[in-house]
């Protein structure tokens, strides 16, 4: 379906197998407790939807913009969220489950004790964004903008961190593996000899 207008449909528990949208948009919609199973949103407009208890199987939201969305309790189980944004999204509590969030925008988004490991946020955008707690161990931050990020005990250990700018963000309480503590203090101006 290209470029239908689904502004404040009520979908609460349907459920979409296969299906893809392509520049539609779901303004204000209540899409509460649906089931979507490899379904297609290209660069749909999500601002301000409703999506508890949503569940999203395989499905990717591609360049998709979700602002001010409400995500409570909605699960996204191997889905593709590449290029999307969600500006003053509430994005708490999520589960997310092998998901790749590369090119996102997640400026100032609340991801606090969130369960993220093993997830490809490569080239996301993180600034500002709540990380207190966060489990990203083994996830891929390359190239991932953490501009005053907070981080404190988050758990970064095995994550990919190539280019991620050491010096932007406090790192009082993160959990390091080895690698990455070379890497924050040669960021610091440390000669690290081995």
């Amino acid at each position: 379906m290209a470029a239908a207008d689904y502004a404040r449909v009520d979908w609460w528990g349907v459920e979409l197998d296969g299906v893809t949208f392509s520049r539609c948009r779901f303004d204000d919609a209540g899409l509460e407790e649906l089931v979507t199973r490899r379904c297609v949103f290209d660069e749909c407009v999500l601002t301000g939807v409703r999506m508890g208890g949503s569940r999203h199987l395989g499905t990717a939201f591609l360049s998709c913009r979700f602002d001010r969305a409400r995500l409570f309790d909605t699960t996204l189980d191997g889905c593709k969220l590449t290029g999307s944004h969600f500006l003053g999204a509430s994005l708490r509590p999520l589960t997310a489950v092998d998901c790749d969030w590369s090119w996102t925008s997640l400026r100032g988004a609340d991801l606090s004790a969130q369960q993220l490991s093993g997830q490809r946020f490569r080239e996301a955008d993180l600034t500002d964004a709540d990380l207190r707690g966060a489990d990203l161990s083994g996830a891929d931050l390359e190239r991932a903008r953490l501009q005053n990020a907070k981080l404190r005990g988050a758990d970064l250990r095995g994550a990919s961190t190539d280019e991620v700018d050491w010096r932007s963000f406090e790192l009082t309480g993160v959990h390091l593996d080895a690698l990455q503590a070379v890497q924050v203090a040669r960021a610091h101006g440390a000669r690290v000899d081995g």
